[in-house]
């Protein structure tokens, strides 16, 4: 959302036919037995979500938004043994 905010006319606000920002895939209702399932099942749109964030032109794919979303956490490199 804070993209959309930041870049209007890239995300379509304005023509919808402009917009060069990729749509992120929707969430997923689950029940905790599921997590795995629907992890397994969202890892390609998400995937292809972020190669295609990170093809925009620099002024998009640098700006501090995007690298927040990919700055690295400390749970990502302890990730949870189960």
């Amino acid at each position: 959302m804070q993209m959309l905010d930041k870049f209007p006319m890239e995300g379509g606000q304005k023509d919808p036919k402009q917009r060069i920002i990729p749509f992120l895939p929707g969430k997923i209702l689950f029940r905790r037995s599921h997590i795995r399932d629907v992890a397994v099942k969202r890892l390609i749109p998400i995937d292809e979500y972020c190669k295609a964030l990170i093809q925009l032109p620099p002024y998009i794919s640098q700006c501090e938004e995007v690298l927040q979303f990919f700055e690295t956490r400390p749970d990502d490199l302890t990730p949870p043994k189960e």
